[in-house]
């Protein structure tokens, strides 16, 4: 128990064989704690460049000791915010062919292998206004022509798109993919909202559960930390006293949580 609240169990079991628990989080936990994170998890996210928020990314470097742990992997790049993008004095497709050629090149450095899954972090949700769109599509297709596979981390929580309906930025990504004949994009969706998010517990969850599962989605981030106050109300009770999100028996690392379709969901072992 931390604050009152029960910390997270165990990994799913036997009856949900293709759903495998993860974590994801800015920073890197440290070599001391891998041991007992596998026990609870199979996959961990891994950025390329420095997270949200920070000046230097403390997971270079790691892949290695991780492989030796069993994790597998979402691998991640920090996009950019609408205000950067058109900020940047260059034109939005420009932009990103040139971070995707910094992710390619941090992959590479890295050792994940050809093919390996690399997700654009999008994290301003609803329909993608003209230049983010251009900007993720430019930065999937730079990215699927270096011979690895492009993704995206995107938001699946419903968002007004006018009239009283509503769109996701997950549906959005694949209209805009079919429209344009691109090539396909895995998507990691975050949805934390309860329901269908349980909260901060670790359950055989399909990623179907998150509400806008398709064929291209590949995991689902269903808690993070701290917790957004209005839409996790109903599981407010399973996050810690601080709102955090704790693995069982650590006290000072608090996570993101995934359940994807494989327990390597970038495929990069």
């Amino acid at each position: 128990m931390l604050g009152g609240v029960a910390l997270l169990g165990g990994m799913a079991g036997a009856e949900a064989p293709r759903s495998f628990a993860g974590f994801d989080r800015n920073e890197y936990p440290g070599d001391e704690a891998l041991a007992g994170l596998r026990k609870q998890f199979a996959f961990t996210g891994y950025w390329l460049n420095n997270p949200p928020g920070a000046s230097a990314n403390t997971w270079a470097g790691h892949r290695g000791r991780l492989v030796e742990a069993g994790f597998g992997f979402l691998v991640l790049y920090n996009g950019r915010l609408d205000g950067a993008i058109k900020g940047a004095g260059v034109a939005p497709g420009e932009l990103a062919k040139q971070d995707a050629a910094e992710a390619v090149v941090s992959a590479r450095k890295e050792g994940f292998p050809r093919g390996t899954i690399l997700f654009l972090d999008q994290e301003e949700g609803g329909r993608l206004l003209p230049e983010q769109a251009a900007y993720l599509f430019g930065w999937t297709e730079a990215v699927a022509a270096s011979g690895f596979r492009p993704g995206a981390y995107v938001s699946g929580q419903p968002a007004p798109d006018g009239g009283g309906a509503t769109i996701t930025t997950a549906e959005d990504v694949r209209q805009k993919t079919a429209a344009g004949h691109l090539h396909e994009v895995a998507l990691w969706v975050a949805q934390d909202a309860c329901p269908p998010a349980p909260g901060c517990v670790v359950r055989p969850l399909a990623v179907a559960e998150s509400g806008t599962s398709e064929s291209d989605t590949v995991a689902w981030q269903y808690a993070q930390s701290p917790r957004r106050g209005k839409v996790t109300q109903a599981c407010a009770q399973t996050y810690a006293a601080d709102n955090n999100c704790y693995p069982a028996g650590e006290s000072r690392i608090f996570v993101d949580l995934d359940t994807a379709t494989s327990a390597d969901p970038s495929h990069g072992r």
